[in-house]
């Protein structure tokens, strides 16, 4: 019978304990990896662990440094809670306010904030420097509108073969352009050329809050003149509608049925 080598017996039971070892926790995997998202909640109440803190009234006077027990007590007793608004500081600063409340408050100015927020958006419009004068206004047309609703426009001239010899063709029909709507933007970026393409961009003058208002508006009139077109329209059928069912016209019987039916 062989007898198997020392070192080899010690591979055998090194994978044997490899194998048997149980897998990484999570709260291993967490304790070799730290980090992860970063709360940005307020701590509040018994989660504040110091001894002391800068105590601010529920009106904004000052109170002063307080012992953490004596402030939990206070906050008890004003049936209010104990946030820590500066964490940072020494002590921590730690103010009496109905949390749930304040919470509720810095959500509605959130998304009031996100409601007036302006999205920035630049519309793009590609035309050739040897364009038709009908796909000119049209192009035209389409750059009107979007400076109307407040929008940047991006002009691009497309030149092709021997075009690209001839850059002042794209460089007066951007002029023509600009000119063009003048009244309602204005060149933020000069022509340049940017290989094949010459790109200018057009502002406008008025911001996007207000061109939205004033195209609600103009939505809002457009439907009262229609509303009233419609009312007018019914107010003369209901006029000239005969009021006297003997008015009406007797049903001639058609002669196509049999009589004695």
């Amino acid at each position: 019978m062989r007898v198997p080598e020392a070192g080899l017996r010690f591979s055998c039971d090194a994978e044997a304990l490899s194998f048997a070892r149980p897998p990484p926790t999570r709260s291993h995997k967490r304790a070799l990896n730290p980090g992860g998202p970063i709360s940005t909640e307020l701590r509040i109440n018994d989660r504040i662990r110091v001894p002391e803190v800068r105590l601010v009234g529920p009106n904004g006077e000052t109170v002063g440094i307080v012992r953490i027990d004596d402030a939990l007590r206070l906050a008890q007793e004003s049936d209010l809670d104990l946030v820590e608004v500066a964490p940072t500081a020494r002590p921590p600063v730690c103010k009496l306010m109905d949390y749930g409340k304040f919470k509720y408050e810095n959500a509605q100015k959130a998304r009031e904030a996100r409601r007036n927020q302006t999205n920035v958006v630049i519309k793009e419009m590609k035309l050739r420097p040897k364009i038709d004068q009908h796909d000119y206004a049209t192009k035209k047309g389409h750059v009107v509108r979007f400076l109307q609703q407040g929008d940047k426009v991006k002009i691009t001239i497309m030149f092709r073969g021997r075009e690209q010899h001839r850059p002042e063709l794209g460089y007066r029909l951007l002029q023509k352009l600009a000119e063009d709507v003048t009244e309602l933007g204005f060149v933020e970026s000069s022509p340049k050329q940017d290989g094949r393409n010459m790109v200018m961009v057009i502002g406008p003058h008025k911001k996007k809050s207000e061109a939205k208002v004033e195209v609600q508006a103009a939505k809002a009139e457009r439907a009262a003149v229609r509303q009233a077109d419609k009312e007018a329209e019914h107010a003369v059928r209901t006029a000239t509608a005969p009021t006297d069912p003997s008015d009406k016209k007797p049903r001639r019987r058609s002669e196509n049925l049999d009589p004695d039916m």
